[in-house]
């Protein structure tokens, strides 16, 4: 496991620089995987505001601009199951370093396509990396901190951060079309990249879980074929319609991936995926919460931006601008989450913050395009995004406690599966929805009309994803913290045990 803050090893001689400790402060290695997680999730929304950019250089059509976002997004999560178990049995520090470096790599290469199928292949390798990268930030976290308030703290920080790379992703990429070119939005990760990886050779210390077991790339495969194929089903509706072959055969063809997936599971010895962990209660609702608020969070800042563009005429740094406080609120919601779980219980605060993202969506499914900043885009946005803080915190926190330490890594792996899963199906069927009220009209009108229509569809999921927290979710005992090993979910107001973490 990793080494916690202040652990010596007197039979080790200090280290060449001067430090004689034997292990970096647990805020440091946190540092560094958050750090990891941010560019993961940077990249599901950065793109978004250079969408139209993209499509005018490289001459993409409208379904070609939600492939630059699926592409990633459908890799990331088919590949996420596979990337966590690689970790423990090959060493969390081993898998963090591979999946930054194909990130890095792949991040180079998308800047500098020339072709639509250049920049899709490059966002589909960028999504490998992260799926190999994602997983292994979150159990260097929990391997760092030790359970209990520590480290449901440490999980707030981690995803107060990843939250906020999501937020940050329309200013970061408004400035960057604006002040330089939509390449840029990618190119951006080299640099960074780059210094994180040093940052990792140097201050992360090898943990891992091995026990000989091989991975189960077939599975992995199979899940990933599965998405891929459905979402493609979906996205045909908007020319095809529901009822044609185009349609039907990839859909059919989708659901028989994942069902052979599922078989597959099954029958293996060693599965990417063992079905029995879903009998865990806190598993199985705290991934299924996920995977619905997931299908309506992923693509709100896809709308969002779109709305900004293309219905009320904003710049592409000026649609950035206008997300910075909703940015804000979702900080704060992971935040102040931990707060809450101590008195209120995990799974009423998962719900609280759902609800207020219900209203956020609900608000906001009433845009027009002559609505102002402030009632048309900043007060509905802070309501989603302080409501995803609120429940992503007790969600993860929830479906990660009690995980033993062979199966922490793909137990990590799952709570970014379920959502990006969610989220990319989502996104296929809200850009469907969408579309089919626009019906071909490009008027800012018309265009107002299919992203009011995704927003209202995101509510009743939203919804629906209340109900099934209140009664699926372990409920609280003893201080709210919630049973079925929820237990490291409560007491999660204090401070991380570490020298230098701030509130």
């Amino acid at each position: 496991m990793l080494e916690s803050a202040g652990t010596t090893r007197p039979r080790r001689s200090p280290r060449p620089h001067g430090s004689g400790r034997g292990a970096p402060a647990a805020w440091l290695v946190v540092a560094l995987a958050c750090a990891g997680q941010f560019l993961v999730v940077l990249d599901v929304s950065v793109v978004n505001v250079a969408l139209p950019s993209m499509r005018t250089d490289l001459d993409l059509s409208p379904s070609g601009l939600q492939w630059v976002v699926n592409a990633y997004a459908i890799a990331f999560a088919g590949f996420m199951l596979l990337g966590g178990r690689a970790g423990d049995l090959y060493g969390r520090k081993r898998m963090f370093l591979a999946g930054l470096a194909l990130f890095t790599v792949a991040s180079l290469a998308g800047g500098l396509a020339q072709d639509g199928w250049q920049l899709l292949l490059a966002r589909a390798v960028q999504g490998l990396g992260a799926a190999v990268l994602a997983p292994s930030t979150l159990t260097i976290v929990t391997s760092a901190v030790p359970e209990g308030a520590a480290r449901a703290r440490a999980i707030a920080t981690w995803t107060a951060v990843g939250a906020g790379g999501g937020a940050a992703g329309g200013l970061v990429g408004g400035v960057l079309v604006d002040v330089l070119s939509w390449r840029w939005v990618l190119l951006i990760n080299v640099p960074v990249g780059a210094v994180v990886l040093g940052g990792a050779l140097r201050w992360l210390r090898e943990s891992r879980a091995g026990d000989g077991r091989r991975l189960d790339l077939p599975g992995a495969l199979l899940v990933t074929a599965g998405l891929a194929t459905l979402a493609y089903g979906i996205s045909q509706t908007e020319s095809e319609g529901w009822t044609a072959s185009a349609t039907l055969v990839p859909l059919a063809a989708g659901l028989a991936l994942i069902g052979l997936f599922l078989a597959v599971e099954a029958r293996t010895a060693a599965p990417l995926m063992p079905l029995a962990l879903f009998r865990r209660r806190a598993v199985s609702a705290a991934n299924a919460a996920m995977f619905l608020s997931g299908s309506a969070m992923f693509a709100m800042w896809f709308f969002l931006t779109l709305y900004a563009q293309n219905a009320l005429g904003y710049t592409p740094l000026e649609a950035g601008l206008a997300l910075v406080p909703s940015s804000l609120a979702v900080v704060l919601g992971s935040k102040l989450a931990p707060r809450l779980m101590r008195t209120a219980g995990a799974r009423t605060v998962a719900a609280l913050g759902t609800l207020v993202a219900a209203t956020g969506f609900g608000w906001q499914s009433t845009m027009r395009i002559d609505d102002p900043y402030v009632t048309g885009i900043m007060l509905p946005g802070v309501l989603m995004m302080l409501g995803a803080g609120l429940a992503s915190t007790p969600l993860a926190a929830l479906a990660t406690s009690g995980a033993p330490p062979g199966e922490a890594g793909l137990v990590s792996g799952l709570v970014n599966t379920s959502r990006t899963m969610g989220g990319s199906l989502g996104l296929a069927v809200l850009s469907t929805i969408a579309a089919a009220r626009t019906a071909g009209r490009g008027t800012p009108e018309a265009l107002t009309e299919g992203y009011a229509l995704a927003f209202r569809t995101g509510t009743g999921v939203l919804l629906a994803g209340v109900v099934l927290m209140l009664v699926w979710l372990p409920r609280p005992v003893g201080g709210g913290v919630g049973n079925d090993g929820a237990g490291a979910a409560g007491g999660a107001a204090e401070k991380l045990s570490a020298p230098g973490q701030r509130s």
